[in-house]
């Protein structure tokens, strides 16, 4: 349901109850990114969503190892 990566440093979290869905960008115990590919409700820290993709398109490119992400603001 998700792909989870460390970020090498903590941040501040603002975890409320949230229902994440495919294309969500959570913060996790404030030192690691997930992006969700499927539903998950937990309390959750969302800091960004990619937009017009399917879980089915995410999990595609993700496969089954390791990915790169790369983020980027516009």
């Amino acid at each position: 349901m998700e792909k989870v990566g460390h970020i090498g440093t903590s941040l501040p979290g603002n975890d409320e109850q949230i229902s994440a869905e495919a294309g969500d960008i959570i913060l996790y115990q404030g030192n690691s990114l997930v992006i969700y590919y499927d539903t998950n409700s937990w309390n959750l820290t969302r800091i960004g969503k990619i937009e017009d993709v399917t879980g089915e398109e995410l999990l595609k490119a993700f496969g089954d190892g390791d990915v790169t992400v790369t983020f980027s603001l516009e």
